[in-house]
């Protein structure tokens, strides 16, 4: 009797199930650094990366996807810092400026801050090599990971990359490698990798540096082509394509095979399309703004009165947060090393200058109050002082906030089942 090979799919992991069925995946890549082989990383409809499992998962591996997976749960924000705000969490210094090397601050999405630091990070010798994030050049409205070493390498990654990324989940060489690097990643990637760090000291050795930058939220690679399309062109005939930088706030640029490029502004890329496409995660996200990261920099937006961020092409500006004191001590560093320029910042200004990030945290809890009205399931976001932000929202938006998830669910746009999630304020 010829023996017949079973064609089964490996039996699912609980914690991905509970995942990818409740749309509640981030694409961070974490389970995939987690299970090398036996789970990745995979480009689904309509375009975000996804886990997909190839083989089945121990105990050991099954535990700790569940412990670090920012579908499922968030790391509380570190209370043991010098100040700790409602709306913008743990930070030790607070800062704006902007690199000094003014090829790396024109070609970065706002002030070139990140880029500075992690050049100070390199030069000292802090770290052998950052890992971050680049375009593809097989497909360049896409990502890929990638290892900067100098400073050529790291101005040609500057630039914000609005498209699906993964960062940790090719980061298993790196460990045995036996050199320091610094990561940076969306505000979900450090914090999947922040409680990954406390469960295995190589990791800990490996990437002694988080840093990171708000985050609006990841759009699908169908955000891209979109973006294309507006632009009368489609991806196979684009060789180069930046969705921000070389100025501030920079235009999204196609470059077209065989001479001629075609741009629209950050306002149409991002606030007219990209946006409209950001995954289901994201939009309840308690932690936008990277309370896990060593530092973390956004746009220090100039505001009309009205209140509304100003888009006018200028020199770049960068909130700089030093999240806990070894961060602020990096951003000093590199200050004295002539890296960065910078000036103290007030937090009381913070949410007039990122009114989206500020608007988001207010909203979350009504909106997380809709999906359990509707029996989805949500992550656990304990130490986030949800009810204290939602406090700071009128009664009006937060009803509207609640009432629009409670919609979006009835009509289909929310996938998953009923099992509820919990959260904490």
């Amino acid at each position: 009797m010829t023996a017949r090979h079973s064609t089964s799919p490996p039996p699912s992991s609980p914690a991905l199930a509970r995942v990818l069925g409740n749309d509640l995946c981030a694409g961070c890549g974490a389970c995939a650094l987690i299970a090398p082989g036996r789970i990745a990383m995979e480009m689904q409809p309509p375009g975000w990366l996804r886990p997909c499992q190839k083989a089945p998962l121990d105990t050991v591996a099954e535990q700790r996807i569940a412990a670090a997976c920012p579908g499922l749960s968030l790391l509380p924000p570190d209370e043991d810092t010098l100040h700790h705000h409602v709306l913008w969490g743990p930070y030790a210094a607070m800062h704006t400026g902007h690199a000094n090397d003014e090829e790396l601050r024109f070609a970065a999405s706002s002030g070139g801050a990140l880029s500075a630091l992690l050049l100070h990070l390199l030069e000292s010798r802090a770290v052998d090599g950052v890992v971050e994030i680049a375009a593809d050049p097989d497909n360049p409205v896409a990502n890929r990971t990638v290892i900067s070493r100098n400073r050529n390498e790291l101005l040609a990654a500057a630039g914000s990359r609005y498209a699906p990324s993964a960062p940790l989940a090719d980061l298993a060489p790196l460990v045995a490698s036996g050199e320091r690097f610094a990561l940076v990643g969306k505000p979900c990637d450090v914090a999947a990798l922040r409680v990954l760090c406390r469960q295995d000291a190589r990791l800990r050795e490996t990437f002694p540096w988080m840093l990171s930058f708000f985050c609006a939220g990841v759009p699908s690679q169908t955000g891209a082509e979109e973006v294309l399309a507006a632009l009368g062109t489609r991806p196979g005939e684009v060789v180069r394509f930046r969705y921000r930088g070389n100025g501030w706030p920079g235009r999204a640029t196609a470059v077209i095979a065989g001479g001629g490029e075609r741009s629209m502004s950050y306002h149409e890329s991002w606030g007219g399309i990209l946006s409209r496409h950001v995954q289901h995660r994201c939009k309840i996200c308690a932690d936008g703004t990277a309370m896990a990261a060593d530092i973390v920099c956004a746009d220090a937006w100039e505001v009309d009165d009205r209140g509304y961020p100003l888009f006018e092409e200028r020199a770049g500006s960068s909130l700089i947060v030093a999240r806990n004191a070894r961060g602020a001590r990096l951003l000093e560093a590199a200050r004295a090393s002539g890296k960065l320029t910078t000036a103290p910042f007030d937090v009381a200004g913070l949410a007039r200058m990122q009114p989206g990030q500020a608007g988001r945290r207010r909203a979350l809890l009504a909106r997380l109050l809709g999906l359990r009205l509707t029996g989805k399931v949500i992550p656990r976001y304990r130490g986030y002082r949800l009810r204290a932000c939602a406090r700071q929202n009128p009664l009006k938006s937060n009803l509207k906030n609640f009432l629009g998830m409670v919609r979006r669910v009835l009509q289909g746009r929310v996938g998953g089942n009923s099992r509820k999630g919990r959260f904490s304020g």
